[in-house]
């Protein structure tokens, strides 16, 4: 067996001498490597015989190794700037390899990314259909990687839905969807997912090979990617994503943290250890935060709602310096976000503040409505305080009437919280023509805006006695009152079946009763449980309860009694009101809702 081994030798070494000069040296590099591959064969095989296929096989070798033809196509490929350059190798006669067509497509989607006005000529040119219809015909011989390129491109083209060499694509695609790696899928799903809703079928393998393989994820920028592109279209794939991310957050820098914030906060997604995670990373590592970064991330903090002291002082801190090289619009943004989490840096504000006023040409209105509102929001008054509400007042008293409504309602209600509000203002919100568009709709936000309302009304009788009207009458506050009865809190109801238990019957008391405008209904918050006891000291009616005045009588104590008032539902991202402004808590007989008792104290 050795001699005929080393006989087998002898003639392998001897028909690689003859074909070395022949084959160039790459050619020869594979060539040994064939020959090592064959001799191994044939000496674990000693049946085998070796007739003639190492001619085969060096064959092989010369067609694949590379062709002097074919590289002078790829490289004018790569060096077209127009697409007629591209388009004039189809008629100049050259041998085109199986993949040149695809690449061909390419750098013309690439050419053409700049300049979609010329996108449609393209499609009608005669030699761009015959480029389509020879890449359909090889597309069978295309490699992955040029294959899930080609797809791209031919989406970016914007060619028909019902295009016959689009759809084969798109078939190839999907047939080959268990070869590609991970690293092609991933291509796919972040340039192409947002085109695939013409081929849910696609999309649907794709995305569900994207979550079966997920452990192939190596690296954070892949995760990050498919969280942002993806991750919406599939909740089990976002799953396996944040528990992706989570485990490569040790690796990630400061902008990988920043996109996978703000992508949980794009898809309001509150995942609480990768918050907590993140969060401690941008604690402990001391990153360079750029302007735009800070910014972003106080966003998604407030968004999310995730409070974290360490976090937002750090924020707060690293934002300060960059107050003076901010636009409106991010000064806008910035105090916003951090209303959004109740958090107010002084220092960070007062900047803020000074800002406005040192550039109040440059403040468009919309951007100051809502500096304004998170202001109020978090009730916080600058020190020069004179400049800048001159400057609101300036500013938005005369368009004041040209807003939305909805908006209107907002600006003179942080008015009224921050007490800056003028008789102008007021009457330009209290006018019938306004408030009967949020009166008896039944939407979240338009009832958190007549709410605001009655307490622009209660303002506007407790804290401006030269102000003569108009005011919200009783006939059209009184029914939403009611109508707010029925959502009652667990609390409020508590409340209320303890304090019937007190009463023993339900004819000694009355519950949600809308009361005169001197009551503390009338002034902008209703009252959960006013209650009227008879007694030797009281004649009062039980059947009209708000008949009496609110004010104190002899042998009848006026006790406060703390508001409880179902939580307002607001859309997502919008400013929710913080704690209780002055103007809707300051109500007769100690600046709260009242219960009136006769001869005890409860």
């Amino acid at each position: 067996m050795a001699a005929r081994l080393v006989k087998r030798c002898a003639c392998l070494l001897r028909e690689a001498t003859l074909l070395a000069p022949v084959v160039a040296p790459v050619g020869r590099l594979r060539l040994a490597s064939v020959a090592h591959r064959t001799l191994t064969f044939s000496a674990t095989c000693p049946s085998s015989h070796f007739p003639g296929p190492l001619s085969g096989l060096v064959e092989k070798e010369q067609l694949s190794a590379p062709c002097p033809e074919h590289q002078e196509v790829e490289r004018l490929i790569e060096k077209a700037t127009r697409p007629e350059e591209l388009l004039e190798l189809l008629s100049d006669g050259r041998c085109l390899q199986e993949s040149h067509a695809a690449l061909m497509l390419i750098q013309l989607s690439r050419l053409l990314s700049d300049k979609p006005e010329d996108r449609a000529s393209l499609v009608q040119d005669a030699r761009f259909q015959q480029l389509l219809h020879l890449v359909d015909s090889q597309i069978s011989a295309v490699w992955h990687g040029t294959l899930v390129k080609l797809l791209r491109s031919l989406y970016a083209l914007a060619l028909p839905a019902a295009c016959r060499e689009l759809r084969s694509v798109e078939q190839e695609v999907r047939w080959r969807l268990r070869r590609l790696k991970y690293r092609h899928l991933a291509f796919l799903a972040e340039s192409s997912a947002t085109h695939m809703r013409e081929s849910p079928e696609l999309l649907a393998e794709l995305l569900l090979h994207l979550e079966r393989r997920w452990t192939e994820i190596d690296d954070g920028r892949t995760a990050v990617a498919l969280m942002a592109k993806t991750g919406h279209l599939s909740e089990p794939l976002m799953n396996r994503l944040e528990d992706k991310c989570l485990e490569l957050v040790e690796r990630f820098g400061p902008d990988e943290l920043r996109k996978v914030l703000v992508t949980l906060a794009a898809q309001n997604r509150r995942s609480v250890p990768l918050l907590r995670a993140v969060s401690y990373h941008l604690v402990q590592k001391p990153f360079p935060l750029t302007k735009g970064m800070l910014l972003d991330l106080a966003y998604a903090y407030g968004k999310l709602g995730f409070h974290q002291t360490q976090v937002l002082q750090r924020l707060a801190a690293d934002l300060l310096p960059h107050v003076p090289s901010l636009t409106s619009g991010e000064v806008a943004r910035g105090a916003k976000s951090f209303a959004l989490l109740k958090w107010l840096s002084p220092p960070l504000f007062e900047a803020l503040a000074q800002h406005v006023v040192d550039r109040a040409h440059t403040v468009t209105v919309p951007h100051l409505c809502n500096v304004l509102l998170a202001f109020a929001h978090l009730n916080f008054r600058p020190e020069r305080e004179d400049k800048f509400f001159s400057l609101v007042n300036e500013k938005l008293g005369p368009k004041l009437r040209s807003l939305h409504p909805a908006l209107q309602v907002d600006v003179v209600w942080a008015l009224c919280v921050l007490q800056q509000v003028q008789g102008e203002a007021l009457r330009a919100v209290l006018c019938p023509e306004l408030h009967a568009r949020f009166l008896g709709s039944e939407s979240p936000k338009d009832q958190s805006t007549f709410q605001k309302l009655l307490h622009i009304s209660a303002t506007a009788q407790l804290e401006h006695p030269e102000y003569t009207g108009p005011l919200l009458p009783a006939s059209d506050w009184a029914p939403w009152l009611l109508a707010c009865d029925g959502k009652a809190t667990p609390l409020q109801k508590e409340l209320r079946d303890t304090l019937r238990g007190l009463l023993g019957s339900p004819s000694r008391g009355s519950f949600a009763v809308a009361t005169q405008c001197r009551g503390a209904a009338g002034h902008g918050w209703p009252v959960p449980a006013p209650e009227r006891l008879c007694s030797p000291t009281s004649h009062s009616s039980l059947g009209d309860p708000a008949a009496a005045p609110w004010g104190q009588e002899a042998g009848v104590p006026a006790l406060g009694v703390p508001q409880l008032q179902q939580p307002e539902q607001r859309p997502a991202g919008a400013l929710r009101p913080g704690p209780a402004s002055r103007a809707g808590r300051r109500l007769p007989g100690g600046g709260c809702p009242l219960l009136r008792v006769a001869g005890a104290q409860v």
